[in-house]
């Protein structure tokens, strides 16, 4: 999923949206009424419309007219938009409703199952110690998958809670730092799998949870090695009252249709060779609970740009 409005905000667009419409309606049922008077005055003033008396009158009486019909519309607007803002909070009602169930139902599920996951992980590894060689590599895959498991579980109790400020530990952090470490935590992935990994880092201070950002930076690097054919670039920079993370790659890029979606959970695109579909999410969730975003465009070496930009630090 994409950024989510607050409640206030969505009812506010939604009540807009409504009165929209209602005074488009309104202005073209307006606009007839006064054409409508405006011939039949025409008709019945037609034989002195020639002399300057004739065609004082038709314009008071044309002017009266314009004014009966503003009085008469802007209470009507004035009432449709309190209806409208009602209608928009009882028809949001349910689907905040349903948020906040799945949201419960999320953080319930993965509190639920990342005990058992960490007992097996336990488990197995004690018994990887003693086991002879063909058991100790099941015992090994035991380990990675429970291990495996309980990141998504992770992933997915962050993604369940609101990205707020609340949920971060804020102080103030230096985006060239964050993405040098970044860097040197995802080395070992680009080094597997061929791919350059260049770095450009420029001071940027923000105030921000520096583990939080360091998970962004390598969730998008993870992203962009994968799917890089050579190359990848990182970098931080300073552009106004925001401080960016920009992630590089040359690879096939991502079509126009898909740059919203890379951001739901669970969604991965046909050439996804592996990842559990939740890096994206996090990362726009670190982005939005920063009070920034994170959009996605074309490299100019044709493969996918991320900008994460958050608010710079005012000294």
């Amino acid at each position: 999923m994409g950024n989510r409005l607050p409640r206030k905000s969505l009812i506010a667009r939604t009540a807009a949206l409504y009165l929209c419409v209602f005074v488009c309606v309104l202005a073209a049922l307006s606009i007839g009424a006064y054409e409508f008077v405006a011939r039949e005055y025409v008709s019945m003033l037609s034989p002195v419309l020639g002399t300057p008396e004739g065609t004082g009158a038709l314009r008071a009486a044309m002017e009266r007219v314009a004014l009966t019909i503003a009085e008469i519309d802007a209470p009507l607007v004035v009432i449709v938009a309190i209806a409208s803002y009602l209608l928009a909070r009882a028809a949001i009602a349910p689907l905040e409703a349903a948020r906040e169930r799945e949201r419960r139902f999320s953080a319930d599920a993965a509190h639920e199952l990342r005990s058992p996951l960490t007992a097996i992980a336990a488990v197995a590894q004690a018994a990887r110690a003693d086991a002879t060689d063909p058991s100790r590599a099941s015992f090994e895959t035991i380990v990675r998958s429970a291990l495996e498991a309980s990141a998504v579980v992770t992933d997915l109790l962050t993604l369940a809670r609101d990205p707020a400020p609340l949920a971060l530990q804020c102080e103030p952090v230096d985006l060239a730092a964050i993405v040098t470490l970044a860097s040197r935590d995802t080395q070992p992935l680009a080094d597997a799998r061929g791919v350059r990994l260049e770095i450009a880092p420029a001071s940027a201070i923000v105030n921000g949870d520096e583990r939080r950002l360091r998970e962004l930076c390598v969730n998008l690097l993870d992203n962009a090695i994968r799917h890089a054919h050579h190359a990848v670039r990182i970098s931080s920079r300073r552009t106004g009252r925001f401080c960016e993370i920009v992630v590089e790659d040359d690879g096939d890029g991502i079509p126009p249709g898909e740059r919203e979606r890379v951001f739901e959970r669970f969604y991965r695109r046909a050439n996804d060779g592996s990842g559990t579909g939740l890096g994206l999410p996090i990362v726009r969730w670190i982005a939005s609970a920063h009070g920034g975003a994170v959009e996605v465009d074309r490299s100019s070496n044709g493969g996918a740009c991320f900008v994460a930009a958050l608010p710079a630090r005012e000294a």
